[in-house]
């Protein structure tokens, strides 16, 4: 794979100043981008508020176009992995830039199966929480908290506790998000079985109880590995940046993983799905839904159908398309007739799919749109759904958290800004000073 190269240069001229001229880079996929470090050596820096158009690291991991509707992980479109493969060899490939052979692949599984248990003092973590607290809330505890029970692995700077790092946090999450939803619903946890697949143990902590066993249904077992694929990573998002970030300072794992959870937990990133759910719990029966169809219409109306469209995609989300079969694939296995939340939902797409106005904006039903549906038919909560995303993200999270601690030239991330404040002034005796405008 090609590193990034320069070939051209931009000139930017400011009065009073020589030329300057800035490197062009090419990576291997993607449009050109100006090297601007240089900038500051001459005073000057760039203004790019939420960074949409400042890369702010080099990355082999994913590669998005959301103009054509791309999404390559290690250069393998997302479409052909979901149906192809499973979580764990996605995992892998991330983590080691290519797919595992049949003995790579059983070996790594056996590695992660044998990782799943939790110390037994985590259980007594849970209950600082109270009952009802968002199982957010809980993961962010939780996860920060596993540096104190592996501490003794966790130099960043050795490779064998970058790895060790990783298989435990790719084995544990499930766990770990199983039993926050126990915990929430007074249910005793439930261990993990080595005999299950990835997602077949997590329905199984899930679902599970001491006195009446669960049974994995092998159509949900494959729909949820579906969404675990479609989450495992999607460049630099929010939460991935957040993780990035917080790891450019030297913290350990465990705490960036604490701030990736933190940061996914927002309804406009990892929330989204759950928000989904919210509206077509609001919207309630099918025959309102011309109803908020023309609030969605109406430019003065607040009201956003949640679901639909993309920030990154102009065009259809590529994962939208193979979770869209799936959860159609559920419905059917669930014999699901006459649920007013997923009728809603099948109309919704429907008309979002044949109405002009959304074919024009190309507000096509997401990823989330679908995922939630399929959550929410095996019988997952909804405030569980971005739970199900962290643990899928992690295995992104930490690859790109390892590929920073990797790179020769990463450093602390530390953003300018503009200051737009009183200009300098000189402190007032109090008895001196006006009564200040209150802001809080």
């Amino acid at each position: 794979m090609s590193e990034v190269t320069n070939q051209k240069v931009a000139i930017l001229n400011i009065p009073g100043l020589d030329p300057i001229e800035l490197p062009i880079l090419k990576g291997t996929e993607g449009p050109e981008v100006i090297d601007v470090r240089a900038l500051g050596s001459h005073g000057y820096f760039t203004y790019d508020p939420g960074f949409v158009s400042t890369a702010s690291c080099k990355s082999k991991i994913t590669f998005i176009d959301g103009e054509k509707g791309v999404l390559l992980h290690r250069g393998y479109p997302i479409a052909q992995l979901a149906t192809q493969t499973d979580y764990l060899q996605v995992c892998y490939l991330l983590l080691n830039g290519d797919l595992p052979n049949a003995e790579q692949y059983a070996n790594f599984k056996k590695r992660v199966t044998y990782h799943t248990m939790v110390h037994e003092q985590i259980n007594s973590l849970f209950k600082a929480f109270r009952r009802d607290s968002h199982p957010m809330a809980i993961m962010c505890g939780i996860a920060g908290a596993l540096s104190a029970f592996y501490h003794d692995n966790l130099d960043i700077y050795d490779p064998e506790h970058r790895e060790l790092t990783a298989l435990r946090l790719i084995a544990k999450m499930p766990t770990l998000a199983a039993m926050a939803y126990k915990y929430s619903i007074g249910q005793p946890f439930m261990s993990p079985k080595n005999d299950l697949s990835y997602a077949g143990n997590f329905l199984h902590m899930m679902f599970a109880t001491p006195c009446e066993e669960y049974v994995v249904n092998p159509v949900i077992e494959k729909a949820l590995d579906r969404i675990f694929i479609l989450h495992a990573d999607h460049e630099q998002n929010a939460s991935t940046s957040s993780v990035r970030l917080a790891g450019s300072s030297g913290a350990n794992p465990y705490a960036c993983i604490a701030a990736g959870i933190a940061s996914l937990w927002g309804p406009a990133h990892g929330g989204a799905n759950e928000a989904c759910l919210r509206m077509l719990e609001r919207i309630g029966t099918v025959d309102r839904i011309p109803e908020f169809i023309a609030k969605a219409k109406d430019k003065k109306d607040p009201f956003r159908l949640m679901g639909f469209g993309h920030r990154v995609y102009k065009n259809y989300d590529p994962r939208a398309t193979v979770m869209r079969d799936t959860c159609h694939e559920v419905l059917k296995e669930l014999n699901i007739k006459d649920h007013p939340i997923l009728d809603v939902a099948v109309e919704l797409e429907r008309i979002a799919r044949s109405d002009e106005y959304f074919i024009e904006r190309k507000l096509y039903p997401n990823v989330d749109f679908y995922s939630g549906i399929i959550l929410n038919a095996i019988g997952i909560p909804t405030n569980m759904f971005t739970v199900i995303f962290a643990l899928a993200r992690t295995i992104g999270w930490i690859t790109h958290w390892i590929e920073m601690n990797e790179e020769a030239d990463s450093r602390i991330g530390r953003p300018r800004q503009i200051y737009i404040g009183s200009p300098t002034r000189d402190v007032r005796p109090i008895n001196e000073r006006e009564a200040c405008p209150k802001k809080f």
